[in-house]
């Protein structure tokens, strides 16, 4: 009849394997069979009601592009509208038990603190995922971030989880001195993933701060973002391991064992990385910095630990190992300033007169927009070939990001009409199409090239 004594606020719950026991095979108590009923018909509503109000609020979220905060406000609520509905149902039935039918409700107590719980990590989870992007990493994992969350804190309520920590503690190895168990390594990654998600959303919150900086360049944004994560990262995981109970001293096995590992297969990567803080420090490669390797030419975007991505003129993003950029020669566009020189060559006939070719090409160049005025477009005569005289347009610009084939493009189209409109022919060098033989009469074969322009 315990189950029927009205409770008191001083009363403790009585356990929860108890209350299973008490419910096979079939439940002793009119109390039992109340909450049942509580249970099951808070489980039915809750998931017909929510499954409705779901639907009302999915069709009232709004793209992406309307209020932010109104936007994940709706779609918290259509994410936990079944189990909150479930939950203020179960303490209503609840409060409805003790006070007006004056019976125990230690089942409910322990479901209501469960599907509490369950709402709580649910909404917090998608909150913390949102606050850093709406398309993180962290989307895949949330489902799963949940469920562990909920699990071990259901695991609290119900009382059950000393017997669990009892169970994986049974199974370990020992490291030296010190005892690994089951227990220590599940605590350990756990650890490291609460940590990981807190590591994660000061690294945001750090990396929007840095980057509104103003007394700062962009290498050195760069350069503290890295040092940040760095030290975050490192100081997460001895956390996790002084949570876990891991002893530190056994630390030296895992460093020989990373030592060995860096020393067969892992020299690339450190190198990368260690290359990514010569680059930062040096500021030899910068974002916005226009540089050419090897056969690649584009616009620095970013500088990541292991490699920097270069957007080329055909919007592809080249990811360039630091190493590559450290060890090989790099041509910059804009290391000193972004004025960069342009020379077009020209060739003209013989007939043509060269000054007047020269002062036309210094007027075209004026006219486009992207040339600057100082240093003024400035047009040679290079050498006198055999097949004309070769002219050379020299043009400055202060956007090479923009590349120059366009210009360059433009400024040829320009050339050949006001050169045809003032009567100056550009020249071309001349083709080998075959060998003719002439035979003279003392029967003397001699061979001469038969050409035509190119």
């Amino acid at each position: 009849m315990a189950l029927l004594t009205p409770p008191t606020p001083d009363r403790e719950p009585v356990p929860f394997t108890e209350l299973l026991q008490s419910l096979w095979p079939l439940p002793q108590e009119p109390a039992m069979w109340w909450q049942l009923a509580v249970l099951a018909s808070g489980g039915l509503l809750a998931l017909w009601v929510g499954h409705h109000l779901s639907l009302r609020l999915q069709r009232a979220i709004g793209p992406p592009t309307t209020d932010g905060l109104r936007r994940v406000a709706v779609r918290t609520g259509a994410l936990v509208s079944v189990p909150l509905l479930f939950w203020l149902w179960l303490l209503a039935g609840s409060a409805l038990l003790r006070h007006w039918m004056k019976v125990r409700t230690d089942l409910l107590h322990y479901v209501i603190l469960a599907a509490g719980a369950f709402t709580l990590v649910r909404i917090g989870v998608f909150v913390l995922r949102h606050s850093f992007s709406p398309g993180s990493r962290l989307k895949a994992w949330e489902g799963a971030l949940t469920l562990t969350i909920w699990t071990l804190l259901a695991l609290h309520i119900f009382g059950w989880l000393p017997l669990v920590n009892e169970v994986l503690d049974e199974y370990a190895v020992a490291v030296g001195d010190t005892r690994v168990s089951l227990l220590t390594g599940t605590t350990f990654v756990l650890s490291i993933a609460m940590l990981l998600i807190l590591y994660l959303w000061i690294v945001k919150a750090l990396d929007v701060r840095i980057k509104r900086a103003r007394s700062l360049d962009a290498s050195m944004k760069a350069a503290l973002i890295k040092l940040v994560k760095l030290v975050l990262l490192a100081t997460v995981v001895l956390a996790a391991l002084i949570t876990s109970g891991i002893d530190l001293t056994t630390l030296t096995v895992l460093g020989g064992a990373l030592a060995v590992g860096v020393g067969l297969g892992l020299q690339k990567t450190v190198s990368n990385y260690v290359s990514g803080f010569v680059l930062i420090f040096e500021e030899s490669v910068r974002p916005g910095d226009v540089i050419a390797v090897g056969e690649t030419f584009g616009v620095v975007q970013a500088l990541n630990s292991r490699h920097v991505v270069v957007r080329t003129s055909d919007g592809l993003d080249v990811l360039i190992p630091n190493e590559d950029l450290v060890t090989q020669r790099i041509t910059s566009w804009s290391y000193g300033d972004r004025d960069v020189r342009l020379r077009i060559p020209v060739q003209i006939t013989h007939h043509d007169n060269p000054e007047q070719a020269l002062t036309l090409l210094e007027e075209i160049a004026k006219t486009e927009s992207r040339v600057l005025a100082t240093p003024a477009p400035q047009a040679f005569i290079i050498s006198f070939g055999d097949n004309g005289i070769h002219l050379e347009l020299a043009v400055w610009v202060n956007d090479p990001e923009k590349g120059v084939l366009e210009l360059r493009s433009r400024i040829n189209r320009k050339i050949w009409s006001r050169f045809k409109d003032r009567g100056i022919t550009l020249a071309s060098s001349p083709r080998l199409i075959g060998i003719a033989e002439d035979a003279s009469n003392d029967g003397v074969t001699k061979q001469r090239k038969v050409s035509k322009p190119a």
